[in-house]
């Protein structure tokens, strides 16, 4: 009887050293492609989604990115998540603070709009305090906004010209404020009265500014410290590098969703995240979270498997990340789509992040 065993033995053996020369040659293959670029990336950093999990998920899915290896944090900042699916949206800064009592990483916001529903003013108060909380580890991510999330107190939307030009004005009253005098502004659209910030970090913390267009990303060049996009688009970068931006730090966010299979992660993607598949504008100009129920009917579960690296191939989601790192950013920040966090971590730690450093 001992022969069948053998025999089954070497099957195993044969089938084990296939699977590990496939992973070997899918590495290699990433390696060959990538390695022209992959200077470009200072480091890897996990995306915290506000608009999926409790401020508890967010301060635990922070110590699991430590512990599995990532660099830094970006969070987002909502006052809705773009659909009932989603089902969160704490408030940001608190969440922040508690961040900073729980994990030693760096933390990006991406993004926090400083010009409709918060005053300038008052998002130069909660960026010092963060700064001080975490000990200098803090950037101050900024963009012009989304109606579903500015719209909350009252008035008509401003078109994107518009939304630029308040976002200067506010990028000009952050950056006094954070000086420590006392400043008194007036301009087109705020007016600031004799204010002082006296809780303060040793430095400023860097503002970066998102764009997902050419003025925007012009604007980012010409007055921001960093750039933030979650699209692998060269052009733009190039647009904020023509603009004043050559040698400034690039930030890239992007989603997938581990799964036991790519189907089942597609699924997943598409009941959370349908919105990801609106195209245009629709993002920034759709103002309640019905709205983006009623468009996102239009959205197929297809749609977003083509767009979203889904299931358990770590080549799949190498190959995704790797378009950002061709693009030449220095820091990507990944997210996992749903309630798979830890297998997700385990996954990033064993087999995702070795094709990638």
């Amino acid at each position: 009887m001992a022969a069948p065993f053998a025999l089954i033995d070497q099957l195993g053996g044969s089938l084990l050293r296939r699977a590990v020369q496939g992973a070997r040659t899918r590495r290699a293959e990433f390696v060959d492609r990538y390695a022209g670029y992959a200077a470009h990336v200072t480091r890897f950093g996990y995306f915290l989604s506000t608009e999926e999990h409790t401020p508890a998920a967010l301060l635990r899915q922070a110590e699991l990115a430590e512990q599995a290896g990532f660099e830094a944090l970006w969070i987002s900042d909502h006052f809705h998540p773009w659909n009932h699916e989603q089902g969160q949206a704490p408030f940001v800064w608190s969440v922040i603070g508690a961040l900073s009592q729980v994990t030693s990483l760096p933390v990006t916001t991406a993004v926090t709009c400083p010009t409709v529903r918060t005053h300038p003013a008052v998002i130069a108060q909660a960026a010092a305090t963060a700064a001080v909380m975490l000990g200098g580890r803090f950037v101050l991510g900024l963009g012009s906004g989304e109606a579903l999330n500015e719209s909350i107190v009252g008035g008509a939307w401003p078109g994107v010209d518009v939304r630029l030009e308040m976002l200067e004005e506010a990028v000009e009253i952050i950056r006094a404020l954070h000086t420590g005098e006392v400043v008194d502004h007036r301009g087109r659209h705020y007016t600031v009265e004799h204010a002082k910030l006296f809780t303060r970090p040793e430095q400023p913390p860097p503002i970066y500014l998102s764009a997902f267009g050419p003025k925007a990303a012009e604007l980012t060049g010409r007055i921001a410290d960093g750039f933030i996009s979650t699209k692998p688009d060269p052009s733009l970068i190039e647009r904020f590098r023509s603009a004043g931006g050559a040698g400034k730090p690039l930030q890239a966010g992007t989603k997938l969703c581990w799964a036991a299979t790519a189907e089942e992660g597609a699924k997943t993607a598409h009941r959370l995240w349908a919105n990801q598949g609106l195209p245009g504008e629709m993002a920034q100009i759709l103002p309640t979270v019905e709205h983006f129920e009623q468009g996102s009917q239009l959205v197929t579960e297809e749609m977003i498997g083509e767009s979203t690296p889904c299931g358990p191939d770590p080549g799949v989601h190498a190959e995704a990340i790797g378009k950002f790192v061709e693009a030449g950013y220095d820091e990507v920040y990944v997210n996992q789509i749903g309630p798979q966090q830890e297998e997700f971590f385990r996954f990033w730690r064993e087999d995702l992040a070795p094709l990638l450093h």
